[in-house]
């Protein structure tokens, strides 16, 4: 089976949206440790996740995880413009994301926020159409 950048790009922003609850953490600002690099399976590792993989492609890997009782997906990409084209369609859907180079998770913003705490990178947040009462609507910004 062959597997589409936009076929994969909104399959996980559907996962996204299904793992993402309506309730919001805090927005208390933590010490950012220098952005992960590496592998799926290494940065899995980092978070303490044991990956459950669900897209294993040249372009795109997914795993979905867990973190204190709530999951989240975490995916890699062969290019930085391959990852820039996945956000940019899968940020139509909500969600929010913790973006690093060549790697996004994605899940509801308290868990993107304690996975910032070991894996740094930037926080990003999708359509505000899709997230009532999300940082767009408080005038708010992450990163």
């Amino acid at each position: 089976m062959r597997v589409t950048r936009p076929k994969l790009a909104l399959t996980c922003a559907v996962a996204a949206l299904a793992l993402a609850g309506c309730g919001s953490g805090g927005h208390g600002e933590h010490e950012v440790p220098p952005t992960a690099t590496g592998s799926l399976e290494k940065l899995a590792a980092e978070a303490k996740c044991d990956p459950d993989m669900q897209t294993d492609a040249d372009t795109i890997r997914q795993a979905l995880c867990e973190k204190g009782g709530e999951k989240y997906v975490l995916a890699t990409f062969a290019t930085d413009r391959g990852q820039r084209e996945w956000l940019n369609t899968a940020k139509d859907y909500g969600g929010y994301y913790l973006v690093g180079r060549k790697w996004v998770a994605v899940g509801e913003e308290r868990t993107v926020e304690a996975l910032r705490s070991t894996l740094g990178g930037d926080l990003e947040e999708g359509s505000e159409h899709m997230n009532p009462g999300g940082s767009h609507n408080k005038g708010g910004h992450h990163g």
